[in-house]
């Protein structure tokens, strides 16, 4: 009987070891989209005092930026018309994005911020 409580311990020792393990893993991961829209929106929403759904609207907004700059732009020749062409249109759909979301002040503020 005591063996068998000891090796249920060590099984639930070792069990929650690894999800800890696993979950510091995960946040330690800089090139995730969402770990670099964070870190994105938390500064923008303490520089332009955004309120709870511009914070979101915001975050979602670079998730979408970064995947698809992950997918069509990182790691390939900038100098190809197809990659600047599609660099742009998600700069611009960000841009979309960012003018719904922010006021007028707010944006014009983010755009100096970004130039």
């Amino acid at each position: 009987m005591k063996n068998i409580l000891m090796i249920f311990a060590f099984a639930i020792t070792m069990l929650l070891g690894v999800q800890t393990s696993s979950a510091q893993q995960l946040s330690q991961d800089k090139s995730r989209p969402e770990v670099i829209a964070k870190a994105e929106s938390d500064k923008l929403t303490e520089n332009l005092s955004l309120n709870g759904d511009q914070s979101r609207a915001v975050f979602r907004a670079f998730v979408a930026k970064e995947v698809g700059y992950q997918k069509n732009v990182d790691g390939k020749d900038l100098k190809d018309p197809s990659i600047v062409a599609e660099k742009k249109k998600l700069d611009d759909q960000l841009k979309n994005s960012m003018k719904k979301t922010l006021t007028d002040e707010q944006y014009a503020k983010w755009l100096k911020m970004n130039n």
